[in-house]
């Protein structure tokens, strides 16, 4: 790993945590006493922080500071694939389940006999 691919996965767990906080560049740059366009080029993967700046943000994500440095874990390229099957069987069993509910809970159609 070269500093540029480290500098990309600091930049996309910083505005992945950031997001999932709900936190706006400006609140998360006004919490760390940096300027937005700081922020900015740190999550454009355009500058590299301090070690003591790493700390801050993992303070102020409420993470570890190695979580920031920590590459995403891969995904199985068939994840779409196993994730429709899975959906479709549980749609599957839901309604046959749903089925079979209705038909022990309602009661059966009275006919009327002629004559």
């Amino acid at each position: 790993m070269n500093e540029q691919e480290l500098r990309g996965i600091l930049s996309k767990n910083i505005k992945r945590h950031r997001q999932s906080r709900n936190l706006s560049q400006a609140d998360l740059a006004e919490e760390l006493d940096i300027s937005v366009n700081f922020l900015c080029n740190i999550e454009n993967g355009n500058r590299w922080v301090s070690p003591q700046t790493l700390v801050k943000f993992a303070s102020a994500l409420n993470i570890e500071p190695y979580e920031l440095l920590k590459p995403a874990e891969a995904l199985p390229s068939d994840v779409t694939n196993t994730l429709n099957k899975c959906f479709d069987e549980a749609v599957a069993a839901v309604t046959q389940t749903l089925n079979q509910v209705r038909g022990y809970y309602l009661p059966k159609a009275k006919t009327k006999r002629k004559g």
